[in-house]
């Protein structure tokens, strides 16, 4: 079996995307943290991000968007295509869910950037779903 093929079983499978961010202060010094888990495979241990100054809001969709970023290129390292992929993205925050699936608008020019560079990162892949989940599963998922 070429790596190829076997790549491509691995992009058959879905993966899952945990996301979570926040800052001490509003704004203040912003972290986030993420963890990606393929289909049938273990969870990774979370990748932990110190994002500068920012707001709560801020620091949710800079993560999401570094966590996208990371993917994009693991799968480009690996060879594989993106529209392979059935992604599922799992956070806490009400507005960044909201606003990426488009039911709450973006009114702050801030947001509307972030919530942008966000959807184009997602627009490549096969199927991509967002959802809103319990903030103790993101606790769970994440250690904070």
């Amino acid at each position: 079996m070429s790596e190829k093929t076997k790549e491509n079983q691995i992009a058959g499978l879905g993966i899952e995307l945990v996301f979570d961010g926040g800052s001490r202060g509003n704004p203040g010094r912003a972290y986030g943290s993420y963890q990606i888990k393929y289909d049938g495979a273990k969870a990774r241990k979370p990748i932990r991000l110190h994002l500068g100054q920012g707001t709560n809001n801020e620091a949710e969709y800079l993560t999401l968007i570094r966590a996208l970023e990371d993917l994009r290129a693991e799968l480009d390292q690996k060879n594989i295509d993106p529209t392979a992929i059935q992604l599922k993205i799992f956070g806490d925050s009400q507005l960044v869910i909201q606003q990426l699936n488009g039911q709450w608008k973006a009114k702050n020019a801030r947001m509307r950037a972030l919530r942008d560079k966000a959807l184009q990162l997602v627009k490549p892949f096969g199927s991509f779903e967002i959802q809103h989940h319990a903030r103790w599963r993101s606790v769970a998922a994440l250690g904070h």
